[in-house]
Order: structure tokens, then sequence, then C-alpha cells
């Protein structure tokens, strides 16, 4: 079969040949219908070899819609042919965090696409039935990015609902794959004013598409400027879908006395947390992916209608070009390759 490998670090993947897998005990093998392209993807392919403890060649891809194809022994659940979505973190199945759902915190955890062969391939082997979601009627292409550019903003934001009363502002900055479904979430799940923040013209226009009150241009924007449209007390959350040190600064400035900033993109070195440069009762995290049940809530909001992801649809054999373009900031929404 065809798939998309990273044979080496610091270089881009390749579309190669490989062998078919086939299902062992407990093990599920998938049709790949849809899988998204992630700029996780190219922090993986940046780092230099000995960061990861990842074996190479790899199959890249953790966003995948496909259907059951085959079952091993003892595989219990589903049945030939069911739509399904997977959970990409796969924990160890034994720990605490997995008990509850949560392989995502798993202290032995790898992933599909991320230390397992994944998703940009005709087929990917799943080592349990109790990853995979049902996907009912869902398109493949527009769902198989439920599982992380969904999954990972609800997670971000699903603790902090509590902050957001009628008259509450949140800021969003990044409007990408991630951050245009964290406006809908917080849409649909608050009364909160939505202010998103991008450097890209298109980007902005996704933003105000997907329901946020105003879209601000990040190009020389100051705390001044996000104020004017959160109010002078400044955002109850920031979510911040670019990480990098100029984002943060900016979101450490903007938030609210009590407010929390969630850090999802992962280029900052470092928070700002002297006396004055950030308010009271200030505080931050860094929230990693999401959990099993979270996933099958996201997929419920999907099904009712109530987020949508903005997609281009590629060939396999267009997918390292995707990643080329994903790394330029040409990509609204989210790149997803159909086998």
């Amino acid at each position: 079969m065809k798939a998309v490998q990273l044979v080496a670090w610091q270089t881009e993947p390749e579309l190669r040949e490989i062998v078919t897998p086939s299902p062992g005990p407990g093990e599920v093998l998938v049709k790949v219908q849809a899988a998204g392209l992630c700029h996780s993807d190219l922090h993986v392919m940046d780092w230099p070899e000995g960061t990861l403890a990842f074996e190479l060649p790899m199959t890249l891809g953790h966003e995948v819609a496909g259907a059951v194809a085959a079952l091993g022994a003892g595989a219990k659940g589903f049945a030939v042919g069911d739509p399904v979505l997977i959970y990409a973190p796969w924990g160890c199945g034994a720990c605490g965090a997995c008990a509850r759902g949560a392989d995502n915190l798993c202290t032995r955890r790898r992933a599909c696409g991320l230390g397992f062969d994944g998703g940009l391939a005709e087929y990917v082997l799943v080592p349990s039935a109790r990853f995979l979601i049902p996907r009912g009627d869902l398109d493949p292409p527009r769902s198989a990015p439920l599982t992380d550019a969904a999954l990972t903003p609800y997670h971000a934001l699903k603790p902090h609902l509590r902050r957001l009363i009628p008259g509450s502002s949140v800021v969003v900055i990044g409007v990408g794959g991630l951050g245009h479904v964290a406006v809908q979430l917080v849409r649909e799940l608050s009364p909160a004013r939505i202010v998103a923040i991008d450097l890209r013209e298109h980007a902005r226009q996704v933003a105000h598409d997907a329901g946020a009150d105003v879209a601000l241009d990040a190009d020389g924007l100051d705390a001044t400027g996000v104020r004017a449209e959160t109010g002078e007390a400044g955002a109850a959350l920031v979510l911040d879908f670019v990480g990098s040190d100029d984002t943060v600064r900016l979101a450490a400035s903007v938030i609210e006395i009590g407010g929390h900033v969630s850090i999802v993109g992962s280029g900052a070195q470092s928070f700002p947390c002297a006396i004055g440069s950030v308010p009271l009762e200030w505080s931050a995290g860094r929230p990693s992916w999401g959990t099993l049940p979270e996933l099958h809530e996201v997929v419920a909001l999907a099904r009712a209608g109530r987020i949508e992801i903005e997609v281009e649809q590629l060939a396999l054999e267009e997918a390292v070009d995707g990643y080329r373009r994903l790394r330029r900031g040409e990509v609204p929404g989210r790149a997803v390759v159909v086998p």
C-alpha cells in the first residue's frame, strides 16, 4: 500500500510503497478514508535525531476517519464496514490516566502517526478497539479533524467555561486549523464576546464566518488595541494557538484579574509572570490533546451540526506539498488527505 512516511529527521516525508499490515490479537485494521495534516507533524519533521524516541520510518497522520476493514482475534465492539474515527493518543491501557479515558496524559503514551504508524496511508493498524469512535453518517474528510483540530481546543476550553459569563470576552490567537474550531466552540458553549487575532486576512475572514464578533490584524497589535474590543478589564480567557514568545506576551497583557491563558501552540520559550506584567490571580496552562470521553462529546457536537471544520481535500500524492503549504501558512482551515 502507499503511505506518507518520515524516513529521516529534519527532512520532508516521502510517499512510499509499504506492506499492508494485518491485525493481530485485539487489533483492528482500518481502511483510511480521510486523514488530516497538522502543524504537529511539521514540528516532528524539524526536530533533531534523538529528540523523540520514535523509530523511523514512521507513517504520519494522527487525524483519521475510516471504516473497519478487519478484526484481530478478540477484538470486540465493531464489525467490518463500520464507519469510525480513531482516537490518536494510544496510552498503555493500564495506568490511572488510561483508566479514566485520559490516554493523552499517559506517561508511556505514543500516538497514531506520532510514534506509531498513522493514517496517511491506505490502511492503519489500531492496537485496540477502545481507540475507535463510531462515526455514523459524518463525512470522512470533515470528521477526521475532529480527533485533534476540534478535540484539542475543546479540551483547552472546557475547564474554563465557568469563567465565561455574560459580558465576558475570549481572545483566540491564531485562526487556523484549531483556532477556527475554537471560535465555533466558544460561540456554541458560552455567551462570551469572541475576539479573534491573526496576521492573515483570509484567516480573519474564516474567524468572522465561524462566529467571531471581531477579527483583528495581529500586525502591530498591542494590548490597548485588544482591550478596545474586550473591554478595559480584559479577557476572561485567552486561547493561544500560535504559542510564540510574542503571542504569549500579548496574551498575558490582555487577561483580566483572575483570567487564564491556555497555550496550545508550542513555540514559546517563556511566559511573562513578573509583577505588573500580568494581573492578580492569573493562571496559565498548556493543555495536551484531549480525553477519550471528550472526543465523544466533540463528535456529538458535530453530529448536532454545532461545529463544522473547513477542509481542503488533497490526494495522497499531494500530501508532501500540502505540508509545504501548511508550513507557509497557505492552508485555511484544515488540509485533509483522501487516499
